[in-house]
């Protein structure tokens, strides 16, 4: 894998697992309230936005990735993105990491590898 190409797939993971962290942090606030009071509340946090903004850049480096990789190869490299949301929600919001998850997860990176290897 070329510098490039492994920059744009480390750029992936981060804005994806970021987004992924900023949409929970602003869907999980307990003072957002119920309904579209709770929609009102989101809209007026930070956290949606910085959500929002990691996702649009997150598609422009998704297709800098993909202009320089085969499509089957970059989305099982994407899958990675799954671990690293899985670890990230352990540590920032406590999600529990059962066992068939950690199986899960070591079953997906053992798969990256060895595409990441093969390519």
């Amino acid at each position: 894998m070329s510098p490039v190409i492994a920059t744009l797939w480390l750029i992936n993971v981060t804005l994806d697992t970021g987004g992924q962290l900023a949409f929970k942090a602003a869907a999980s606030d307990p003072l957002a309230g119920d309904g579209m009071a709770r929609w009102r509340y989101m809209a007026r946090r930070p956290w949606i936005w910085l959500g929002i903004l990691a996702y649009v850049t997150h598609l422009l480096s998704w297709i800098a990735f993909l202009s320089l990789v085969d499509l089957s190869q970059g989305v099982l490299l994407a899958s990675i993105n799954i671990v690293a949301i899985m670890i990230a929600g352990r540590l920032l919001f406590r999600e529990k990491l059962t066992p068939l998850r950690v199986g899960g997860i070591l079953l997906v990176s053992a798969g990256v590898a060895i595409v990441g290897l093969s390519g």
